[in-house]
């Protein structure tokens, strides 16, 4: 019989199996993703003060750069606590067009006791309170002479001014046509010559500074409606008392 073949059998140990991976992304990258998110918000906060107010950025800009302590020079000389500018604008905003609606309301109180509807006509904006009167309720035809019937209309617009604190513009308007008297040589005398008759009087009877009052004349440029009927131009020609809060720009 001829010689068996000697087997030889390898055995190959088997490598330790390696824990399945953990799901999800690894712990770091949480940690990393909330502060890209916090510093996303932090530059679009930033971003939002610089376009709606540029000086309130640049003051936050300061407050922060103080907060880090980063000791740098202030050349423009307006460097203040961010916090409390907004709240003190807030605030004076709030005063002011409470002040506005109130005198608002005290005009049309006047307004309707004496119902004068069809011959004043009141209106508030962000800047102040207009009162509307025509002229024919104020002026004899074509001059800037103060008919008596108008003294107790003038009276409340000059006891406002004693009482409240407002600055007042007088605006005389006048329609398209021709002045057809010897006084007034064009519609822009005519005009500043009623406002400053207007003036004239509530100075008087207020006794306010002559500061906080100013008489402007524009002739026929500025028209509610079309200068096409004589019924619109008796609605252009016209009278405006136009109450402002104080401020610097008098």
């Amino acid at each position: 019989m001829p010689p068996k073949k000697e087997e030889i059998i390898y055995v190959v140990a088997k490598a330790p199996a390696e824990p399945p991976p953990e799901e999800g992304l690894p712990p770091w990258m949480a940690t990393f993703a909330d502060m890209v998110t916090l510093l996303l918000c932090f530059f679009v906060l930033l971003l939002s003060f610089a376009n709606q107010d540029v000086a309130n950025f640049e003051t936050l800009k300061g407050s922060m750069r103080d907060a880090f302590g980063m000791q740098t020079h202030d050349r423009t000389g307006k460097h203040m606590a961010f916090s409390s500018s907004p709240h003190s604008a807030s605030s004076a905003s709030a005063q002011a067009k409470k002040n506005l609606e109130a005198l608002e309301v005290d005009i049309r109180a006047f307004i309707s006791a004496g119902k004068m509807q069809k011959l004043m006509s009141v209106n508030t904006d962000q800047q102040g309170v207009l009162v509307r009167v025509p002229t024919r309720a104020i002026f004899m035809p074509g001059t800037a002479q103060i008919n008596p019937n108008a003294t107790k209309l003038l009276d409340k617009v000059a006891g406002i001014m004693k009482k409240k604190n407002f600055n007042l513009v007088v605006r005389g308007h006048t329609d398209d046509r021709a002045t057809k008297n010897n006084i007034y040589s064009s519609n822009w005398e005519l005009s500043a010559a009623r406002a400053a008759s207007c003036l004239r009087y509530i100075l008087k009877k207020s006794g306010v500074s002559s500061k906080r009052v100013k008489a402007v004349g524009y002739a026929g440029t500025k028209p509610l409606v079309p200068n096409t009927s004589n019924r619109n131009r008796a609605i252009n020609r016209r009278v405006e008392f136009y109450y402002e809060p104080p401020s610097d720009k008098w």
